[in-house]
């Protein structure tokens, strides 16, 4: 693959307001080349692009383009900066009025040289607010995909559309359906925006001549209006990568708008430590319909904030995941100590769903086209979460991480939808490290607050995720929760189920829908605030799990614990696989009484605390 640098454009209103300024502060600056001016970091803007392509190992060669007013001043720039100054093309422009276009310079240099190969076309006058950039990813993208490629990043809300390229991206197969240059009001909603940063394939350069041939003035050969003929009219396969930072090309503003978005970018890449990242994901409990949402079935869980995971993010030189000290132990007291820890916690704590979570990240970034910076950091976790309870402790991990690098990496919510990271969070679980799942867990972890979802399988079919609605939160009744102190593996209780609903045993298949029932009743009664029917609902699906796992499978410490909650009259069911029970009791008195008889009985009890975003926002 060969790299051109374009830098043939001629200095207008930004060079002037340098060479008029009469504070005396730019005047070292007049008569400069728009890529020698400073950069981000104190480097050259040039200097930058020429430090993220010199990679003999991607480049055979490296080309940039001037015009012969500026000839003089890139010369001396390459024998400064190890350029092949043989590389170093002039196109014969010397004012604005005989300038050949962008178009027509990279034509220039593919036909002067040669070129037979791939292309990646630079503009080397271009502000690009990440100093580290990685451009082997944008070179492996293109390569993965049958087409050229158009690097886009998304406007910042100061940016107006209409002074840009703007693509509108299918975001399944990456292809640009549409390019809009500089668009009117109401042509496009896109807000993201094209730079001249581009991949051709050998086999598409002829389009180039073809292109001038249709454009005579030098203000139409620019690659706005080149991009809009390719994909409109041509309706060739071009494809799209997004990089998550911004880009300004210098050529097309004034002096104020230069120092500003220089200034802007700067503030990003200062040397002082950048602040820690820190994000929390809650436990939840299923109020409603689980185990079905793993078999098309409808469900109702809630986060509370009793219980929790945090991780934090901070920036590094390598990369490390820290352990933690009493999920993921490496020191004991004695070999003593090793054995009982060993037999209760078993070996798999919180390190591997972050080292699981990132190579999950890397890779879905890279499938979805997003370059992500060459940063490093460090990540660490804490949980009170208590495991094998059934609570969704590791899910939880895995939220808070993926929390924290897309934080990290700019990330947004158009990038990752809701719906799309709950699915993210289940495959880093269930096909990283095959641990038995649903979604129910990782919706609500994503969406927080009272959450209903519906997995029926059109929808799952159709859309890859179900439908799920935050419910109102406002006056809840007060449920509660208990859970065993030495709980056994919360993923065993799964049992055969799986099979049996696989091979249509009517016992299942019903039982599952009647779940999907039972959880629309449910949701009816939280919008009604009836309360009682909330419970006897509760109960129900409690009789129907047990009649479909059977009670060898639910195991004597789940029976026991609903069985201690009914003498209380209080409703109960599983909040989740195993090793816990939520239940809802109206009667405050027989509340109190049921959490000492709990406790007696060797249990952890709480009453629930709620967790509601929209409170947390306010």
């Amino acid at each position: 693959m060969i790299c051109i640098l374009l830098v043939a454009g001629h200095g207008t209103v930004l060079e002037a307001q340098i060479k008029n300024d009469d504070t005396g502060l730019y005047s070292p600056l007049a008569g400069v080349p728009k890529a020698l001016l400073p950069g981000v970091g104190g480097k050259k803007i040039l200097d930058f692009w020429w430090e993220t392509v010199n990679m003999r190992q991607l480049f055979t060669d490296v080309y940039l383009v001037t015009n012969a007013d500026k000839y003089k001043h890139f010369e001396r720039w390459a024998t400064a900066n190890d350029f092949p100054v043989e590389n170093v093309i002039n196109d014969g422009s010397t004012t604005p009025e005989d300038r050949l276009g962008a178009v027509a310079d990279l034509e220039l240099a593919i036909r002067s040289r040669r070129l037979v190969d791939d292309i990646m076309v630079i503009a080397g006058d271009m502000l690009c607010a990440d100093q580290n950039f990685d451009v082997a990813q944008v070179v492996r993208f293109f390569r993965s995909e049958p087409g050229e490629l158009i690097i886009y990043y998304e406007l910042e809300d100061s940016e107006r559309s209409s002074s840009r390229g703007m693509v509108e991206v299918c975001r399944d197969t990456h292809r640009i359906n549409r390019f809009c240059e500089k668009p009117r009001d109401g042509q496009t909603t896109s807000r993201l925006a094209s730079v001249v940063f581009y991949c051709i394939q050998r086999d598409t350069l002829p389009y180039l001549s073809d292109f001038l041939l249709l454009q005579t003035r030098a203000s139409d050969r620019s690659f706005g209006r080149f991009w809009e003929w390719l994909v409109n009219e041509k309706q060739l396969d071009v494809f799209g990568m997004k990089l998550p930072t911004g880009f300004q090309l210098i050529g097309q503003v004034g002096l104020s708008d230069y120092t500003r978005w220089l200034t802007h970018y700067s503030a990003n890449q200062q040397d002082t430590p950048a602040k820690p990242i820190t994000c929390r994901s809650f436990a939840r409990v299923g109020l409603m319909g689980n185990p079905s949402d793993g078999f098309h079935g409808k469900t109702i869980a809630m986060s509370i904030c009793n219980f929790w995971a945090e991780v934090t993010l901070v920036e590094s030189q390598t990369l490390v995941l820290v352990p933690h000290p009493l999920n993921d132990p490496t020191e004991f007291g004695s070999l003593q100590d090793l054995f009982c820890i060993s037999r209760k916690e078993g070996y798999l704590g919180g390190l591997r769903l972050l080292q699981a979570t990132c190579k999950k990240f890397y890779q879905f970034c890279s499938n979805q086209g997003i370059a992500l910076t060459k940063q490093n950091f460090t990540l660490k976790y804490d949980t009170n979460i208590p495991r094998q309870v059934g609570l969704a402790g590791s899910s939880a991990i895995v939220s808070a991480t993926l929390k924290c690098l897309m934080k990290f990496y700019n990330i947004t919510d158009n990038d990752l939808p809701k719906p799309i990271r709950a699915n993210f969070i289940l495959n880093v679980e269930t096909e990283e490290l095959f641990i038995t799942a649903g979604l129910q867990d990782r919706v609500v972890q994503v969406y927080e607050g009272l959450v209903y979802m519906d997995f029926g399988k059109k929808l799952m079919e159709e859309q890859g995720y179900g439908n799920y609605v935050s419910l109102d939160m406002g006056g809840l009744p007060p449920f509660w929760l208990a859970y065993l102190s030495d709980p056994s593996d919360s993923g065993r209780i799964h049992s055969n189920i799986r099979q049996r609903w696989l091979s249509g045993e009517p016992l299942v298949v019903d039982a599952m829908k009647t779940f999907a029932e039972l959880t629309d009743q449910a949701r009816a009664a939280l919008q009604e605030r009836d309360w009682r029917r909330l419970a006897q609902l509760m109960d129900q699906n409690w009789e129907l799990r047990r009649s479909v796992y059977t009670d060898e499978c639910l195991g004597p410490g789940n029976l026991t614990m609903v069985e201690l909650a009914r003498q209380f009259g209080s409703a109960v069911k599983l909040p989740g696989s195993g090793g816990a029970v939520v239940g809802l009791c109206l009667d405050e008195t027989r509340l109190v009484e049921m959490k000492a008889a709990f406790q007696q009985a060797g249990c952890v009890f709480c009453v629930i605390a709620p967790y509601d975003p929209s409170a947390a926002r306010r």
